[in-house]
């Protein structure tokens, strides 16, 4: 699915699962650091005009999410806190080359990989929570967080050809696989 290089494994699921609200709370993070993201790479990129309306866009779209996910928080009787954020996205990140053009379809091609495994682990949540609200809401956010998926990837395609995005993706979801196998077992989104 997305071309992840592979598969979330099964004891994932029982963890989300076995700690929703927890998930839930790590996922409200995560919707904030994606809009947050966005945003800077439009501040960090003003030469690139392609990237300013879709960046905007999802950005739009991630504020959104969060304002779900804290509304299903809210309705679980769950504060919104302060948290130790999860390894993941920083470690996906030691990747990215340091040097433009690289270091942007890096970033973009990361971002493309979260989203990816958003979307996988979204549609896992979807068909296995009991909590029909919560299965709702997982579904509901699916088609947007495909979308967010391939505006990253399409952004990528802008700077270098499709082929070379493809396999610069392909590399650094070998990496995002060794990153989630090395990543601490909690109840979050990306571990």
């Amino acid at each position: 699915m997305f071309n992840l290089a592979a598969p979330t494994q099964t004891d994932w699921l029982e963890r989300a699962l076995g700690d929703l609200d927890a998930v839930l709370l790590d996922h409200a993070h995560c919707e904030r650091k994606a809009a947050g993201m966005a945003v800077r790479l439009l501040f960090r990129y003003p030469e690139h005009g392609f990237l300013q309306v879709p960046l905007s866009r999802l950005a739009r779209d991630e504020l959104e999410h969060f304002e779900q996910v804290l509304a299903a928080l809210d309705c679980r009787g769950v504060a919104f806190d302060r948290q130790k954020p999860s390894p993941y996205a920083g470690r996906l990140r030691e990747r990215v080359r340091s040097r433009e053009p690289g270091r942007l379809v890096d970033t973009l091609l990361c971002s493309a990989l979260i989203e990816a495994r958003s979307c996988e682990r979204f549609a896992l949540l979807a068909k296995a929570v009991p909590d029909s609200d919560i299965a709702a809401l997982y579904s509901g956010l699916l088609p947007d967080e495909v979308r967010h998926h391939r505006v990253y990837l399409e952004l990528a395609e802008e700077i270098v050809a499709a082929a070379a995005a493809r396999e610069r993706f392909r590399e650094l979801a070998e990496w995002e696989v060794r990153v989630l196998n090395e990543s601490p077992a909690l109840p979050r989104m990306h571990t």
